[in-house]
Formats: C-alpha cells, structure tokens, sequence
C-alpha cells in the first residue's frame, strides 16, 4: 500500500483483494462511496476525491484489468463490490453509497439489488438491462458472447448482441447508440429476463442521463429506471439535459472524450448537467 496527500485528502493505493485508491478527508464522516469507472478500465481517483472533499471516504474501485483480475469486462462476480462494501465498512463507514458511470452504473444498480448494505446509487449514463461482454474474461476468450456479470458463480442473462448491425459513425468515430438500439428489439422474454429490477432496491436513487448520449441511450434507460421505480412506491431523483452525451463532468472534472468511439454532446452540456446532478448528490451525501 502506498500512501499519499493531496488537496487535503489522504491517498491509499491499493492492490490484493481489493485494488484501486482509498481517499479519505481528515473531518470525514461515516459515509463510504464506491466509485466505479466504466469500460474505459480507469481508476477514477479524481472523482474519489470530489466525495472525499464533500467529506465522504471514497474508494476509486479497480474492478477489472488489474492483477488477478478478468482483463475485459466478462462475468465479473459482482461479489467483487459487496466486498468493496466491505472494506469501507471495516474503514468506519455506516453509510454506503454507490457511484457507477456507465458500465460502473449497470454494475451500482445490479449490486443494489443484492447487498442490502448498499444505501444508494447515483447511476451515471445508466442502463437498464444487463448487456454481454466487453473484452476476454479470466480465460482469455471474447466470443462467443457471454454476460458481463456473474453472482455465486452464475452468468446473469443478458441482452445478447444483433450481429446485423451496421456501424455509425459521428466526428469520425463509432457512435454505437444504434447499435444497443437494435439490440433492444429482441423478443419480450429475453429483455424480461436481462432487465435490471432496480424497482425491488431499497436504496435510494440518483439517475443522470444526457439526451445526446453517443454511446448508449442513457436516457431511455434512465426513463425506464425512474418509471418502474415510481411505480412502485420507490424514491427516485432524475437529473437529465437533453444537450449532454454519455460523458457528465461532475463539477471541476476534465475528463477527456474517447478516442475510440463518439460519446455526443458538448464540453458546456457534458458539465452543465454534472453541475445539476452535483447539486442533487450534495443533498443525497
């Protein structure tokens, strides 16, 4: 373990069991966050300190593509964040809060079904089935597709993949919203069964979506999410503008845009809808 400081927060690097960065303020309270970054792989330390700064302790979650771990995002036990939940109550945490982009926010949700340790969940670019993989799992095998998450050593069911799709490009890039898109035209019981039932979740619940999501229709997704939530009886806070793509710049980010695929939006849209769903965050934390 290494250990740092920086900005008035300490700094922990992990690896063995639980692998990312663990920052902690010096006034922190008894909230913990699990920061969980999308495909991209990246240990979102940055955003980690954002919480710690709002006086969390955060860990940036490392939760594939580390040592010992699956290097593609390919049934991933999602006992891989109970146990992040775990470590944060052994650091003093009583209250545990999920923040999942994208991937990291199909993996919040599924999680909050299951660990009722979970007490909310901030999605960000959400989705609301479970999709296949992305990249080899521990094997080293991509295809055929399989899930992207496991729980007790069972494949959870998924969208499969529409072989027929035909890429879209947008500024030069893949934009692969048409690919989910098709994707999502499959037969009834297959999206019953992929579908994620955030609705059972006791946790509470922060959606945020941009309507010119390149990537994915997050939107939709997040549409869908708060529905059945309400239908329910179940809180929900949707955050949405209708400008902003699938990446959202919680206030003071800089993250850069994909060099491999388009993500839509615009640099003023992608912050101006972080700034809104950070004001409804600050009330959650």
């Amino acid at each position: 373990m290494v250990t740092s400081a920086m900005d008035g927060c300490k700094i922990e690097r992990l690896e063995g069991r639980i692998n990312g960065a663990f920052v902690s303020p010096s006034d922190a309270g008894e909230t913990g966050v699990v920061v969980l970054g999308g495909s991209s792989g990246r240990v979102d330390t940055d955003r980690a300190k954002l919480f710690a700064q709002a006086g969390a302790k955060a860990l940036a979650l490392q939760w594939f593509g580390g040592r010992g771990q699956s290097p593609g995002i390919c049934e991933i036990p999602l006992e891989t964040f109970c146990e992040a939940t775990d470590y944060l109550i052994s650091r003093g945490c009583q209250r545990i809060v999920f923040v999942g982009t994208s991937k990291g926010a199909e993996a919040a949700l599924l999680v909050a079904n299951l660990d009722s340790r979970v007490n909310a969940v901030i999605a960000i670019s959400p989705s609301s089935v479970v999709w296949g993989n992305i990249g080899p799992g521990k094997d080293g095998i991509a295809w055929p597709e399989r899930s992207s998450w496991s729980w007790n050593g069972e494949p959870l069911d998924f969208i499969p993949a529409d072989p027929a799709w035909q890429r879209d490009y947008r500024d030069g890039l893949v934009a692969y919203r048409s690919f989910f898109e098709k994707c999502l035209k499959t037969g009834e019981e297959t999206l019953r069964q992929a579908r994620i039932e955030i609705e059972k979740a006791a946790a509470e619940l922060v959606l945020v979506a941009g309507g010119d999501d390149a990537l994915w229709p997050s939107e939709s997704f997040a549409y869908e999410l708060a529905r059945r939530r309400e239908e329910n009886g179940r809180p929900v806070s949707l955050v949405v503008d209708h400008e902003a793509g699938h990446r959202v710049l919680l206030p003071g980010e800089t993250t850069p845009r994909s060099h491999l695929h388009a993500h839509g939006g615009t640099d003023v849209a992608d912050a101006r809808l972080g700034k809104a769903a950070w004001k409804v965050i600050r009330v959650l934390l």
